[in-house]
């Protein structure tokens, strides 16, 4: 199959069809529409096969978290997830492969009504870039770098099992079956808090999301921010799936460390903790106190009142370990 019969009958066709679009796949660029008095959010990742995922991963896990990545950067800057553009290098085209992906991109894609508007298709190793916009209220945006000391330091969700789940994998850690799906789907099929980040962009101060591990994403944030965080590690939200199959140390340090959670990490005023509490609450979403930022510029952790060492550093690139 041909480059452009590969778009047309995968791609062109889609369950979304947003009336902001005016142009879409099939011309040089797409033309959108942001309306008056919005900023335009953007943001770029890239799956390769290797490195964010088995090259024999199922097809509609990778489509569902090559998107699902992507809202998740939007979700932290509390934007509308709007329009996506994706670029997918194949090593060759197989059908049920391509009609799988496509199944859970849109899937995801449909339920937040984000419209696919353009991208390219290349041959060679295996990597999926997906560039996804939202739109913002003008200075409504989260960012890193509004913490302040004395704010409060939360999470949605739960931390460390998508960690678990890639040691399995990887058969560096023992999991009972009972657990086995519940833990691959965190890792596999990540829920974007996209609706966490809609509220929160009225209450809080700063947020990031859980990509690299908690130490490591909290680092970036405390650094745009000019402040230091201490965690309260017994207060870590941790899965009943998790503590059953490792144990409270090793839970925690997957909290920390392990990367792939994709919740949100954000800080709030205490004028604002009680209000962004409720709102929260009232959506229906999970979320944890788990500290308290600082003047001291550094990370710190407490278990039990007594401060405690943690060797622990987030995910990245080109790093030597």
């Amino acid at each position: 199959m041909k480059e452009f019969d590969l778009i047309k009958r995968f791609f062109a066709e889609q369950p979304v069809q947003r009336k902001d679009v005016h142009l879409g796949i099939g011309d040089d660029c797409a033309l959108v529409s942001s309306g008056e008095h919005h900023h335009i959010a953007i943001t770029t990742d890239t799956l390769v096969a290797g490195v964010h995922f088995f090259a024999d991963a199922e097809p509609r896990a990778i489509g569902h978290k090559s998107l699902a990545v992507s809202l998740s950067d939007l979700a932290a800057m509390g934007a509308e997830p709007s329009w996506i553009s994706l670029a997918i290098t194949l090593p060759s085209v197989d059908e049920n492969w391509v009609s799988e992906f496509c199944a859970g991109l849109f899937e995801l894609a449909e339920y937040f009504n984000v419209q696919l508007i353009g991208g390219d298709t290349t041959s060679g190793p295996l990597s999926i870039t997906v560039t996804a916009q939202g739109l913002l209220p003008a200075n409504k945006g989260l960012s890193r770098g509004g913490a302040a000391v004395g704010d409060w330091l939360y999470v949605t969700g739960e931390l460390g099992d998508a960690a678990l789940a890639l040691k399995m994998l990887q058969q560096e850690a023992l999991v009972v079956p009972e657990h086995q799906e519940v833990l691959l789907a965190k890792l596999h099929y990540p829920k974007p808090r996209v609706l966490a980040g809609q509220i929160l962009k009225e209450y809080a101060s700063a947020a990031i999301d859980l990509s690299d591990g908690l130490m490591g994403d909290l680092a970036h944030l405390c650094q745009a921010s000019q402040v230091g965080a201490n965690i309260v590690l017994d207060d870590l939200p941790l899965s009943a799936e998790l503590l059953a199959n490792v144990g409270a140390d090793t839970a925690r340090e997957l909290a920390l460390t392990g990367g792939d959670d994709y919740e949100l990490l954000f800080t709030v005023s205490e004028d604002n903790k009680v209000g962004m509490e409720t709102a929260l609450s009232n959506a229906g979403v999970k979320f944890t106190c788990i500290g308290q930022l600082n003047k001291s510029m550094k990370l710190t952790t407490t278990l039990y009142s007594n401060v405690v060492q943690v060797n622990a550093k987030g995910f990245e690139h080109f790093s030597s370990d």
